[in-house]
């Protein structure tokens, strides 16, 4: 399997398929690269080389006790486009992956970054700070590492089968192929490196970093996204990128990329040919 190897050492796990202008997908918490799917296939039939890795301690890429923060993740993206290459690179990031894509393009990007995307994305802070007020309470993050140092399994599986993708609406229609898959990536990595990552997507301060993005950025977000509330995040962030629209999905959940598959591939597309 093919992997780089960070500046740190971290063997990081990367798929790169296709031929073509590169786009790069930054996954979100607690996932793998294996959660762009339906974007990658569908982005490979359209004659894009497209790259997506396994964020450290997640998926495949090596388990290290260390590094779990938001310039680490940026760094090793970094470490991955440089090792392939790339240039005029349209980065994805969904939740946390939207960090990470800020933090990448505002500290790493300069000379090869051509576009950038935003779905379902945590910058610019999640949690509540006496200059956030509209953020979530920090106990709602202790919350989650409590639940994964208890009984991770049991988290993840209510997390996929409820607010994720809005499994607990009513009339919601309901997949368990989702729900298993969600929680069969989450269940690959490292709970060390999950648990720490709350904090990095939780109490990462982007507004800098969006402040300092100077290419085009298309940010897609769900009215209905239980996980990432709008208001506090894509809301708040389109105000602070030069060059940003914000494209707002009524009724859509955190989980739209995969249940929603076909309205975001073809927004995502029209964006990328833009």
């Amino acid at each position: 399997m093919p992997f780089v190897t960070g500046r740190d050492g971290s063997e990081i796990f990367y798929k790169d398929w296709g031929s073509g202008r590169p786009v790069m997908l930054h996954h979100g918490w607690p996932l793998s690269s294996d959660d762009w799917d339906a974007q990658l296939l569908f982005l490979v039939q359209r004659g894009y080389r497209v790259i997506a890795h396994d964020r450290r301690g997640h998926g495949r890429s090596a388990q290290v006790s260390h590094g779990h923060d938001m310039d680490h993740y940026a760094a090793d993206a970094a470490a991955v486009v440089a090792h392939l290459g790339l240039r005029d690179v349209v980065h994805v990031g969904h939740s946390t992956g939207g960090g990470e894509v800020v933090r990448y393009v505002a500290r790493h990007g300069a000379g090869r970054v051509a576009k950038a995307v935003l779905i379902a994305a945590v910058p610019p802070l999640m949690v509540q700070t006496e200059s956030n007020s509209g953020g979530l309470p920090v106990e709602v993050f202790d919350g989650f590492r409590d639940a994964v140092a208890t009984n991770r399994s049991q988290f993840y599986l209510d997390l996929a089968s409820g607010p994720f993708y809005g499994f607990n609406r009513p009339g919601a229609d309901i997949s368990q192929g989702v729900i298993q898959n969600w929680w069969r990536q989450g269940m690959a990595g490292s709970a060390q490196a999950h648990y720490e990552g709350i904090k990095a997507f939780s109490e990462t301060d982007f507004t800098d970093d969006l402040r300092a993005i100077g290419v085009p950025m298309l940010i897609m977000h769900g009215d209905d996204d239980q996980i990432v509330p709008i208001a506090n995040s894509a809301k708040m962030a389109v105000t602070l990128v030069k060059n940003a629209r914000l494209k707002v999905y009524p009724g859509l959940s955190h989980g739209m990329c995969t249940v929603n598959a076909d309205t975001v591939n073809a927004d995502l597309l029209d964006f990328i040919e833009s």
